[in-house]
């Protein structure tokens, strides 16, 4: 579990807005980490102070209106004991999934997970922005997803979505999103380590011989990265060590550390 999960689960933990699969994988981090109990009580102890300097205000209606309109936008994926009897009448197996990497529950799992998190972390900033009495121009902000995670989301539900984990050599886990429908990829670093100054790693679209670049990216932060341009089929997805900035080139000037197919 990476050290943004664990921030997000003990922020949620303390706003007792945990389901019950991650109040279980919490626990058992808790369970052998005393440094990690000392922060789940720091939190808790910030929440109940927070909630106790909180005025009640009426929130603005047009939060409300946002909110629902998100929520009917992204509906939550289908439980797990849905999933498990669909796959049960149809015969299917994990390995046969269209989204993954060929460990049947990991995207799935890993999708239910980030949707759950990022309803709590609208409905949240919503709170906050409600009990500071914020105005329109800050919820509006708070509203707005960046690329990246709207890009995500769009492939999620798209009919063609499909999925990859690759490991990296130097440690760390880059899952790989695309669809063709939506003409879109975007990767999600977990773990991925930062590299020393002076470079970056760098996305590319590898359509046939011709690589192109998709943009840059540090490592050492579990952000998603959208990739730039469209997303072509057949088209490969690399990652290289550059430069800051890019290869002055045009071309990747090492091997790539990644490469996915997406066809």
């Amino acid at each position: 579990m990476s050290e943004k999960d664990l921030d997000e689960l003990l922020a949620a933990r303390a706003l007792h807005a945990l389901d019950p699969e991650d109040e279980q994988r919490l626990d058992r981090a808790l369970a052998g980490d005393p440094e990690l109990r000392e922060r789940a009580e720091h939190d808790e102890e910030t929440a109940a102070l927070l909630a106790e300097a909180t005025v009640e205000v009426e929130p603005p209606s047009f939060i409300r209106d946002a909110l629902l309109t998100r929520i009917a936008e992204h509906p939550s994926a289908p439980s797990v004991d849905s999933e498990a009897g669909a796959a049960q009448e149809s015969g299917a197996t994990g390995s046969d999934s269209p989204d993954g990497d060929g460990d049947g529950d990991r995207g799935p799992e890993r999708k239910r997970r980030r949707g759950r998190r990022r309803l709590w972390a609208l409905a949240a900033s919503i709170v906050v922005v409600a009990g500071l009495g914020g105005g329109a121009i800050v919820a509006t902000q708070l509203l707005e997803q960046p690329a990246a995670v709207e890009a995500l989301d769009q492939i999620e539900v798209a009919a063609d979505a499909r999925s990859a984990a690759e490991d990296l050599p130097g440690g760390g886990t880059l899952d790989v999103h695309w669809s063709y429908e939506t003409g879109q990829a975007v990767i999600v670093a977990d773990d991925v380590p930062a590299l020393e100054d002076g470079s970056q790693y760098e996305l590319w679209l590898v359509r046939g011989e011709v690589p192109i670049s998709a943009g840059v990216f540090n490592g050492g932060a579990d952000e998603p990265k959208l990739l730039e341009g469209d997303l072509s089929q057949g088209d490969i997805i690399a990652v290289t060590v550059e430069d800051e900035g890019g290869s002055a080139t045009g071309a990747p000037t090492t091997e790539p550390i990644v490469a996915v197919p997406t066809a």
